[in-house]
């Protein structure tokens, strides 16, 4: 009887190894917070939504993911000033920087990934911005509440955004506009579905 009960036992936990998990992101509850600054001086902020995202997970690996950002989304949270605040972000989407009408959307696919340990993983995948693709690694946070976590810090530069940028222009002294912007993004899962 034991050992009908050990090979049954074997058998169930072989199936479930055998099904991956497929997440999918909850465009509401998920944030996309970027950050940009100056060489010298301040810095804004603002937020991205996420137009949609699936995560594909077997055996606490993420094996396949794949996600749109909406770049019309683009607002700033910290300049008060309401016609300022429309000037900073009609500059972002235009031509100088993001292009959002010709490129509405940024994407990211992921390519491989670790295990997680200790609720941590490095998860190296295909971003691309502008039309531009670039591989890029973060490492990952699974939360408790189904939530994920990863800061990625990008160098605008290797995605044609020059405006500002030392790699592009010379002598821009304190108008200089740093290459590097970071985006904390947190992604919260919204289905749960088995998959073969």
């Amino acid at each position: 009887m034991k050992t009908i009960s050990l090979v049954l036992s074997i058998v169930l936990l072989t199936s479930i190894q055998s099904f991956s998990q497929k997440v999918t992101a909850d465009p509401v509850k998920s944030k996309i917070h970027w950050t940009g600054k100056k060489i010298v001086g301040n810095s804004h902020n603002g937020e991205l939504k996420l137009k949609s995202g699936v995560l594909e997970l077997k055996n606490d690996q993420i094996i396949k993911g794949s996600f749109v950002v909406d770049m019309n989304s683009m607002t700033n949270l910290d300049l008060e000033d309401k016609d300022y605040n429309a000037k900073l972000i009609g500059h972002l989407k235009s031509d100088d920087f993001f292009s959002v009408e010709k490129f509405p959307t940024a994407t990211f696919n992921v390519k491989k990934s670790t295990k997680f340990t200790n609720g941590k993983a490095t998860v190296t995948g295909d971003i691309t911005i502008k039309g531009t693709t670039k591989l890029v690694t973060a490492v990952v946070t699974k939360g408790s509440d189904n939530t994920y976590t990863t800061r990625l810090e990008l160098d605008r530069s290797q995605f044609d955004v020059r405006y500002g940028s030392n790699s592009f222009f010379d002598n821009l002294g304190d108008k200089a506009i740093d290459n590097i912007f970071v985006l904390d993004i947190t992604i919260v899962a919204n289905q749960l579905s088995a998959q073969r």
